[in-house]
């Protein structure tokens, strides 16, 4: 790095980039940095401390959940209280999805074809990857909501 990226006159240990708007401590971080989101991080939810990111978030996590959870004043007005419910409904579907792919022969096998039955099969598949990718979207949403800060990785 050049000398002409580093402003002088900051107490010890304290530097700024050229373009930086804010002092750091010895570590440098870009200003995007804020803003970053994993992979997985779900696109109808802004990114972790963007403006009403947090809106956008409660938004998404009702549409994840059960309808009569927009009913509950407590989730509505706690994003993080609404992550957690959101996501031990969506582990309670993987569960019983899970349940349904194992007995799809058992429980039809007798009263339709054996395409019908592959064709359950592969739509019980299907669901399944679905809510786990749901999953990973709402794991990643609660832990910005919980005060995670994603970083870049090189």
């Amino acid at each position: 790095m050049s000398a002409a990226t580093w402003t002088p006159a900051r107490p010890h240990g304290f530097t700024r980039h050229v373009g930086e708007d804010r002092p750091v401590g010895r570590v440098r971080f870009p200003q995007q940095t804020a803003l970053y989101t994993p992979p997985g991080w779900p696109a109808a939810v802004r990114p972790p401390h963007a403006p009403d990111w947090e809106a956008t978030a409660t938004a998404w996590l009702l549409d994840c959940s059960p309808p009569e959870y927009r009913g509950y004043p407590v989730l509505r007005r706690h994003a993080v209280v609404l992550a957690r419910f959101a996501a031990e409904h969506v582990e309670s579907q993987l569960v019983s999805c899970r349940e349904g792919l194992a007995g799809v022969r058992a429980s039809l096998g007798e009263y339709v074809s054996p395409e019908v039955v592959d064709a359950a099969s592969l739509a019980w598949q299907e669901q399944e990857a679905s809510l786990k990718r749901r999953r990973r979207e709402i794991a990643l949403v609660e832990e910005a909501l919980r005060g995670k800060v994603f970083i870049r990785r090189l």
